[in-house]
């Protein structure tokens, strides 16, 4: 039998707001346990919460850039249930009514554009952070655990699709443009390795053809694109070898193990009607008036697939115009610097989108944690055009470059990389080859051109791989011709 995965992510994105979503504690990453927190956000008797207006700004602004309708009236609830980190023992969320709803947003995978039905974008609070000490770091195997309050009660902003993915490279994808877009808009830093956004997957599958929904298994602890990708295609095979050893797929939470490559059985996945939601009393109904939205909307930044057809326009293929706009963070700003600094925007994205990407992908950095700047890409695309370095020496220079050795031209001459391009000394190596190897020179010259990548080769080997391959081939043409 055939099966068709059925998936559906949901996306949790920290708000860069000053303060926490129902209270005046600041909302920073890094700071000591416990020292941003007060009688609110620990839900101390008689503490009431008042409504952060930045986040109810950006979360309209998100729903919009998602096109999505916004809801005039929305309200919050709570969402009851009962762990070490939430210390009010309910998380102000919302249920029914949220702040936006029916939306879609379009990515490319493979060349073809596939849309991606939203749900609901709805506001929440985000809860403490638990650390598990000893045994590996894991709640059943750990000696004891610490809570940080500092991240409770800071505003969180839940992206929820429908269950329509049924690729995970289309997951991926989706999770990757949808970064962009929180980029752009600048609600978030986005940065998966510091939790402030963080993805779950709900995976199920189906005998194709079928339109009833299979029971839905979510998976957690997937901390980047590439693990989303690994961890649904784990789950897939997972589920698929279930079903076909006759058995049934229960309803529960699993844990990807990224080490291992497997997920790992957590505990039953709730039901909605286990959270007892009822509408939060302490607070009042979200009004979204038509003026206000509008003028809202009047302030959304160009979006990243506005952005995306507009490299187009600079004459770059779509494919690397959309690496650019929903690859690694920071890639499309390098890019439009560099551009503005007088570089050529092909060969600018060329480096970006490949040996920059690869080498980002391999040491799992970020742009901003390497030492490439826009006037190191003009630099290294200049000594190009210039003939002062190969292809090949180009890459190990932009390699020494985002590793800190220096600019570009510091690199190659470190490295002793700079391509000689003097016709002079080059034709000296040239004549001293062909004295070498006059067999060679005269089956050139009787028409047997299979000699002369061999003579090349000598060439290039005689000055370390330094000359211009170019200059080198036309020099050895006139010789031959004499």
């Amino acid at each position: 039998m055939n099966w068709e995965p059925v998936i559906g992510i949901e996306v949790h994105v920290e708000l860069k707001t000053d303060s926490k979503m129902f209270c005046g504690c600041r909302a920073d990453f890094g700071s000591d346990p416990n020292t941003n927190i007060c009688p609110v956000c620990l839900a101390l008797p008689g503490a009431l919460p008042v409504p952060n207006e930045q986040a109810i700004e950006w979360i309209i602004q998100i729903g919009l850039a998602l096109n999505c309708t916004i809801s005039p009236e929305s309200i919050f609830h709570r969402k009851n249930y009962f762990y070490a980190d939430l210390p009010k023992n309910y998380q102000i969320s919302q249920f029914d009514i949220p702040v936006c709803s029916s939306g879609y947003l379009d990515v490319e995978v493979d060349g073809e554009t596939v849309r991606v039905a939203i749900n609901r974008v709805h506001q929440e609070e985000d809860t403490g952070k638990s650390l598990h000490v000893g045994g590996g770091g894991r709640i059943h195997s750990a000696e004891a655990t610490l809570l940080d309050f500092n991240r409770a009660g800071v505003p969180l902003v839940e992206v929820v699709t429908e269950p329509d993915i049924h690729n995970p490279a289309v997951a991926r994808a989706y999770a990757q443009q949808l970064r962009s877009v929180v980029e752009s808009l600048g609600v978030s830093d986005a940065k998966l390795e510091e939790g402030s956004m963080r993805f779950d997957a709900n995976v199920s599958i189906r005998p194709e053809g079928d339109t009833e929904l299979g029971a839905k298994v979510e998976v957690k602890n997937m901390n980047s694109f590439r693990s989303l990708e690994r961890a649904l295609d784990y789950e897939i095979i997972r589920q698929t070898g279930v079903r076909e050893a006759g058995e049934r797929i229960h309803q529960e939470t699993r844990h990807w193990d990224e080490e291992a490559g497997v997920t790992h059985s957590m505990r039953s996945k709730e039901g909605s009607s286990d959270y007892r939601y009822f509408a939060e009393p302490d607070l009042v109904p979200i009004v979204v008036s038509d003026e206000w939205r509008e003028q809202i909307r009047l302030k959304l930044p160009e979006l990243p697939h506005e952005r995306q057809a507009r490299y187009v326009d600079f004459g770059l293929e779509s494919h690397v115009a959309s690496v650019l706009v929903s690859g690694a963070a920071g890639l499309a700003d390098l890019f439009e610097e560099a551009v503005g600094r007088g570089s050529d925007p092909g060969q600018v994205a060329k480096w970006l989108t490949g040996e920059t990407t690869a080498y980002l992908n391999k040491h799992e950095m970020t742009i901003e944690q390497t030492s490439l700047t826009a006037a190191h890409l003009g630099e290294l695309v200049s000594m190009l055009v210039d003939s002062r370095l190969s292809a090949t020496a180009a890459k190990e220079v932009l390699i020494g470059v985002l590793d800190g050795e220096g600019t570009p031209e510091q690199v190659a001459v470190a490295r002793d990389l700079i391509q000689v391009s003097d016709s002079g000394a080059i034709e000296e190596e040239v004549d001293a080859v062909l004295e070498a190897n006059p067999d060679a020179l005269e089956k050139i010259r009787t028409g047997d051109m299979k000699p002369f990548g061999f003579l090349v080769g000598q060439v290039m080997r005689a000055t370390s791989g330094k000359a211009d391959p170019k200059i080198v081939n036309e020099i050895l043409r006139k010789r031959a011709a004499q």
